[in-house]
């Protein structure tokens, strides 16, 4: 049996209950116009935080989406960060209304989780690219595939959370972090894998099957 749980992530019971006691005691003091933009800011935070379930594909080979948002990158790159080599980078972009629960795009072991500290441009543009903060999560499949998936800080997004460590056995689709407010995921693939998605399409995190491991 499938225990029921609340589809809010963990991470934002804080900015809720804060939002929400302080709407609360402006509606108790009577400051109706203060307690209505109050309310809608709770509510914004509650969706901003949800974690629905998501169901993926049945195929093994399947890469899903890590995140929730718009496709804005596909190319060919020389990777000298992560893979070594040449790489397909996939970029997604979070604004501030997707669920920014990260999932794992692949079953396999995490290698490492290499954080770096850095600047919070527009997650969306090249200097951001470049110099925000970011957390690399290095991936190997089931099959000997290896993989990055990098979660990167924004304007807005000050917090970047991971959840696993080195060692870790991930299945795909499990909730692996999330970052607040806003951001992009990036994905360095291995360069023969079969993509199935354009620029601009929009993906869901555990279920936008976004290519295929060959």
């Amino acid at each position: 049996m499938i225990t029921p749980r609340i589809p809010i992530a963990q991470e934002g019971y804080p900015f809720i209950a804060f939002s929400a006691f302080v709407t609360l005691i402006l509606a108790v003091l009577g400051y109706v116009l203060l307690a209505l933009p109050a309310l809608a800011v709770t509510s914004f935070v509650l969706a901003f935080f949800r974690d629905p379930e998501r169901i993926g594909p049945v195929n093994e080979d399947a890469l899903i989406s890590p995140a929730d948002g718009k496709v804005i990158l596909i190319e060919k790159i020389i990777d000298d960060q992560y893979q070594l080599g040449q790489v397909y980078k996939v970029s997604i972009f979070m604004n501030v209304f997707n669920v920014h629960v990260n999932r794992a795009p692949i079953s396999g072991t995490v290698e490492k989780v290499l954080y770096s500290p850095g600047k919070f441009y527009s997650a969306d543009s090249i200097r951001g690219a470049m110099h925000n903060e970011h957390c690399a999560t290095l991936l190997r499949s089931t099959s000997g595939h290896r993989l990055a998936c990098v979660q990167v800080a924004g304007l807005i997004a000050r917090r970047i959370v991971c959840w696993i460590e080195r060692g870790d056995q991930v299945q795909r689709g499990m909730r692996f972090g999330l970052i607040r407010f806003g951001s992009r995921v990036d994905l360095y693939l291995p360069p023969q894998t079969q993509l199935e998605i354009a620029i601009g399409q929009k993906v869901r995190a555990g279920e936008t099957v976004l290519g295929y491991l060959s």
